[in-house]
């Protein structure tokens, strides 16, 4: 099928991958000589910087599609996630940052060896990339499907396939080159770029509508769609999770994944890397806020045509046959030239910076926790271990390549939810984490043999809850928070098993 692409379109198009193309070049001139460098930056990157990378980490083509989904849908009740994360990034920065920083940490995985040495780190370090490898490579396939979708109009496997390497090139390039301060600079770009976008859909979209404020305002009081707190027991986003499930996964994704910490641990020292997550949050709210309103204005413009002068009620979010979201199927249908061209490099700028971020923190988890310590008795050089950090940057490409497409198959050919469970691996693996982490910090219990046993039962505890395996015994649906807590509670009991003889 034919892109639906103009030739404005294809020129933002172009002129963003010239802007990747020389930015590449500028930002793979850093110096590295060894896997520290490449892994931290030297620790002299700026605090701001690592703020607005752990943003933009933070965000990927799934949040930009799917903030205005969840507010178009529901209301503004999501924001309460990242009021959870304000908390748990509070945490992070008084516990946990201090401690990476009193081991010289290049990954947060090495505190277990420094609290219980021999194998831990290895093992957290396992769980960490098996997890982001599901998890990251489902990411890379919805950050695809909305790529094929704008350049191509459909989801043919060679378009899916044609998008994922279009990603993947892109932040391939800052990674292998620059390490993880290409990385970080480059995601102040992807940062500008769909905040960009975001807020010039905003502007057009409520100008478009000739709709007055108090009206607008009004129209969406009256449908409940203001709805900041809920207080309710209903699950998702209430009060009551948001202070129990929400914020343990707050907490693991802020400072017990590598993918998210390690732009931390590349500040000066812990009060600087301790401001970074801090000021992450303040700028990531805004940033949220942005894409909800988005989606409520999409809600006026679909579900209220009277207001809005569409021709009618939205009931059938099809395009060609495909299910896409609210916002994709206004930039499918009724968004004008240049303005589809900004939106699709603004998705691809979203899918990039979780994508380049990845391939960092895999990489680092994989040489400094797992190889490094295989080889230490036989005295390899520095040069060694910079070239197998890069060799590893291009090995963890190929396999969130391979993943993203096994994602698309198991799509296409089986009912199973397999991109659910792939997106959610890593809160399987969080709940482990917190377990480990919550005996290695705040009590003398646990070993280096708990450890394993931990993480495997925090992450088993958590699959067994989910709807596809725990429903198809018994008619219940566990709620997210309910397994992020017992998965945790499990995962910290069995620590509490054993302890190290003094």
């Amino acid at each position: 099928m034919q892109s639906n692409f103009s030739t404005l379109d294809w020129m933002v198009f172009s002129s963003y991958f010239l802007v990747l193309i020389l930015t590449t070049v500028v930002l793979s001139q850093n110096k590295i000589k060894t896997s520290r460098d490449y892994f931290t930056g030297g620790n002299a990157i700026p605090m701001f910087a690592v703020a607005i990378s752990v943003l933009a980490t933070s965000q990927s083509a799934a949040t930009f599609l799917g903030g205005p989904e969840y507010s178009f849908g529901k209301d503004l009740t999501f924001l309460g996630f990242y009021a959870s994360a304000f908390l748990a990034v509070i945490f992070v920065a008084k516990v946990l940052i201090p401690r990476f920083y009193a081991i010289n940490a290049i990954t947060v995985y090495e505190y277990l060896n420094h609290r219980y040495g021999g194998n831990s780190k290895q093992y957290a370090g396992i769980m960490f990339l098996v997890g982001r490898l599901f998890a990251s490579g489902a990411r890379l396939y919805i950050g695809a499907l909305a790529i094929s979708m704008i350049l191509f109009s459909d989801i043919a496997s060679t378009h899916i396939a044609i998008s994922i390497a279009i990603l993947m090139i892109g932040a391939l390039g800052y990674t292998y080159f620059g390490g993880v301060k290409s990385v970080i600079f480059s995601d102040i770009i992807q940062a500008v770029t769909y905040v960009g976008a975001g807020l010039a859909v905003l502007i057009y979209l409520y100008y478009s509508m000739s709709i007055d404020f108090s009206t607008l305002i009004s129209t969406l009081n009256e449908n409940d769609k203001l709805k900041v707190v809920d207080f309710s027991f209903s699950g998702g986003f209430t009060v009551w999770t948001l202070l129990t499930g929400w914020f343990l996964l707050n907490i693991a994704a802020y400072g017990l994944d590598q993918d998210m910490t390690q732009r931390v641990l590349t500040c000066k020292d812990k009060d600087e890397g301790a401001k970074s997550l801090i000021y992450s949050i303040i700028f990531t709210i805004p940033v949220a806020l942005l894409f909800m309103l988005i989606g409520l204005l999409l809600y006026i413009f679909y579900m209220h045509p009277e207001l809005s002068g569409f021709k009618a009620v939205c009931v059938d979010q099809q395009f060609n046959g495909q299910k896409v979201t609210i916002f994709m199927l206004y930039i499918l249908n009724e968004m004008p030239e240049g303005l589809r061209g900004l939106v699709t490099v603004g998705a691809i700028a979203a899918a990039l910076s979780s994508t380049n971020s990845v391939l960092s923190a895999m990489a680092s988890v994989a040489v400094e926790d797992i190889y490094r310590p295989w080889l230490a008795k036989e005295g390899r050089d520095e040069a060694h271990f910079l070239k197998v950090s890069r060799m590893m940057v291009i090995t963890f490409a190929i396999l969130l390549c391979g993943m993203a497409m096994i994602s698309f198959y198991w799509q296409q050919f089986t009912e199973l939810p397999l991109l659910s469970f792939a997106l959610g691996v890593m809160a399987f693996a969080y709940a482990s984490l917190l377990g480990v982490y919550g005996a290695a910090i705040f009590t003398n219990r646990g070993t280096e043999r708990t450890v394993i046993f931990a993480l495997i039962g925090g992450f088993l505890t958590v699959l067994i809850l989910q709807p596809y395996v725990i429903g198809a015994v018994i008619e219940v649906k566990v709620d997210f928070a309910i397994q992020m807590v017992l998965g945790t509670l499990v995962s910290f009991g069995i620590m509490m098993m054993e302890r190290v003889e003094d």
